[in-house]
């Protein structure tokens, strides 16, 4: 008898990052700024597929689009 297809629920930040082409270290920035769901399980940091679903949609908060991070209208940047 063949078993069903696991499902994954949520990944580490490792994978995370693998599945969104961004670094861990991105991923880390996104969680420590609550821009991305996620849990502590024990040592390890968990995302639900969910929440990296919800962002590739830009259903969240994020600081992208501020005013300030672009050039303002002289060509100068804030940063």
């Amino acid at each position: 008898m063949q078993q069903a297809a696991e499902t994954v629920m949520a990944v580490g930040v490792t994978e995370a990052a693998r599945r969104l082409g961004l670094s861990a270290r991105t991923v880390a920035t996104l969680i420590a700024r609550r821009e991305l769901p996620s849990r502590r399980v024990g040592r390890r940091r968990i995302i639900p597929i969910a929440a990296l679903e919800a962002f590739l949609r830009c259903d969240h908060p994020t600081g992208l689009g501020r005013r300030e991070d672009f050039a303002e209208e002289d060509g100068t940047s804030r940063r």
